[in-house]
């Protein structure tokens, strides 16, 4: 069975005043996400303090997640870190460095 892996595009949002882990801000975009019908992956950082990641499939989404993000924070700041990464993970991105593991 050979089906082809989703390729994702990974975020990073900081912002310098707005709370953004330990305030709904997770729940609130993967809620947006349903009610639009977008895929989404969104998870706090693990390697910087006070920083949440989020995932999409395509510019579009990026667009739809962007543009409530800078409504419910407006100091937000949102970077590209990663394009077209199958099965990513998102809170910690050294993971992501596929030479580093063997199997």
């Amino acid at each position: 069975m050979n089906s082809q892996l989703i390729q994702w595009d990974v975020y990073e949002i900081y912002t310098k005043s707005t709370p953004v882990t330990d305030a709904m801000f997770r729940g609130r975009i993967r809620k947006l996400c349903l009610e639009k019908s977008v895929n989404v992956l969104v998870e706090n950082s693990e390697d910087i303090e006070n920083r949440v990641r989020f995932a999409v499939t395509s510019v579009p989404d990026y667009e739809i997640v962007s543009s409530y993000i800078k409504k419910i924070a407006p100091d937000a700041e949102i970077e590209l870190k990663l394009k077209n990464i199958a099965n990513p993970v998102i809170s910690k991105l050294k993971v992501n460095i596929e030479s580093r593991y063997t199997l």
